[in-house]
């Protein structure tokens, strides 16, 4: 395994499951044990899998070698079915990370913490709750803060109005960290850089952009500054900066910044390679010699 610069480790769930790969389950636990095995490793975090998916996934998981696959379960009924997950998880041999919890329309934020709080939920377990576009997100967010739980941001999807502009997106980044409330994206981070989707004309954030926007609201910039980071389709440019980051202001972004969803790990590895950021050393198409 080789080492990576410390804003990569970590940094991309694999959620091939979902759109728009759409890997069947048989092809996409094979290829995340691949993943955690290669020399790029630390990029990789959880397999990302639905609740629906985890009677499939009982008969995938691979025993032999001790392994015990990682996983991030979204909830998307809500926090009431929390309980009925972990009973499915704990049948199984794998290692829970992560859940990714929906909240549905008539649950308040209130009782999202209260229905969390109640689910026997292990510590170890990081919890997400997918903060809505709609009036409670400043009461879900509010809520947060004095609770073990994280935000969750939907940054895209297959229609062009899943993707919030600029401006909502650096509202939102700005209020967790200006709250104290690590997040993760996903959705619609198909590459690093902000772009324009050449077959569907989506305008597309870039997961890089979104780290320099929450280095910057870490440090305290206003909204209008995150906006022309969120909105700069200058690869270099970002990729300087980002290379330029001190230590100690990485370690901030990522603890705020936890992660985010992607349906291919090796699009993003192999972009950031691209620009510089990671060596050629952790290329899955590398050549390496003895």
């Amino acid at each position: 395994m080789t080492a990576l610069p410390a804003f990569a480790r970590g940094l991309c769930d694999d959620a091939a499951i979902f759109p728009p790969g759409l890997a069947p389950l048989a092809d996409a636990v094979p290829a995340h044990v691949r993943h955690v095995g290669a020399p790029y490793a630390e990029l990789v975090g959880p397999l990302v899998v639905s609740a629906a998916a985890l009677e499939e996934l009982a008969g995938l998981v691979p025993v032999e070698g001790g392994h015990r696959l990682e996983l991030a379960v979204t909830v998307p009924e809500g926090p009431a079915a929390v309980p009925g997950v972990l009973t499915t998880v704990a049948a199984l041999p794998v290692e829970l990370r992560a859940l990714e919890v929906a909240v549905p329309a008539d649950v308040t934020a209130t009782a999202l913490v209260e229905t969390l709080d109640a689910a026997g939920i292990d510590d170890a377990v990081e919890v997400s709750v997918e903060v809505p576009r709609d009036e409670r997100r400043p009461d879900i967010i509010a809520a947060l803060p004095s609770t073990r739980y994280k935000a969750k941001f939907r940054t895209g999807g297959i229609k062009a109005e899943l993707y919030p502009d600029e401006s909502e997106l650096a509202a939102a980044i700005k209020a967790v960290v200006d709250a104290g409330v690590p997040y993760k994206a996903t959705a619609g981070l198909h590459h690093a850089i902000r772009n324009t989707d050449p077959e569907t004309g989506f305008e597309q954030h870039g997961f890089l952009n979104l780290l320099l926007a929450t280095d910057a609201a870490v440090r305290g910039a206003d909204a209008d500054e995150l906006v022309r980071i969120l909105a700069e389709r200058d690869g270099s440019a970002i990729a300087e900066r980002i290379a330029a980051l001190p230590e100690q202001r990485v370690a901030a972004t990522r603890a705020a910044f936890r992660s985010f969803g992607t349906c291919s790990v090796s699009d993003p590895l192999t972009e950031m390679i691209e620009l510089g950021l990671l060596p050629n050393s952790v290329s899955p198409t590398y050549e390496r010699t003895v």
